[in-house]
């Protein structure tokens, strides 16, 4: 079986607190390490949902139901269901890693990198599938 678990693949997380939530892999580890012996991904995906955008609303509206609000998480291979669809973000390794997500202001750093790339791509009008909620 070859490797379908790439980073950019798009994969939803089917167990814990972001289940049915979309999310990209980052970085993929399919042999494990020695803290976690399984295969896992890093994963960074959208917790929470842009909101629908009329032209009646004002900017400063449209621009607050424009938000993204994004989530970082090493998840078990067992726990993602992968998509067809493949997501070209590309976010700074050194901020999104697996040591950033051990320590707060790291962990908020990387946040805020994934929440600016995440609202760049849906403003941008591209991959309107990823930033939809998942209706099931």
């Amino acid at each position: 079986m070859g490797k379908f678990l790439k980073p950019g693949k798009v994969v939803i997380v089917l167990n814990g607190r972001y289940a049915g939530k979309k999310a990209v892999i980052v970085k993929a580890n399919d042999e494990g390490t020695s803290e976690r012996p399984y295969g896992h991904a890093l994963v960074a995906g959208v917790s929470k949902y842009p909101l629908k955008v009329k032209k009646s609303m004002g900017k400063k509206k449209q621009a607050r139901r424009s938000r993204v609000k994004p989530f970082v998480r090493v998840v078990n291979f067992n726990h993602l269901m992968p998509t067809r669809y493949a997501l070209d973000v590309a976010v700074q390794k050194e901020l999104v890693n697996a040591a950033a997500l051990k320590d707060r202001t790291l962990k908020r750093n990387a946040l805020v990198e994934v929440k600016g790339k995440f609202e760049e791509r849906y403003k941008s009008g591209k991959n309107r599938w990823f930033f939809s909620k998942l209706r099931f």
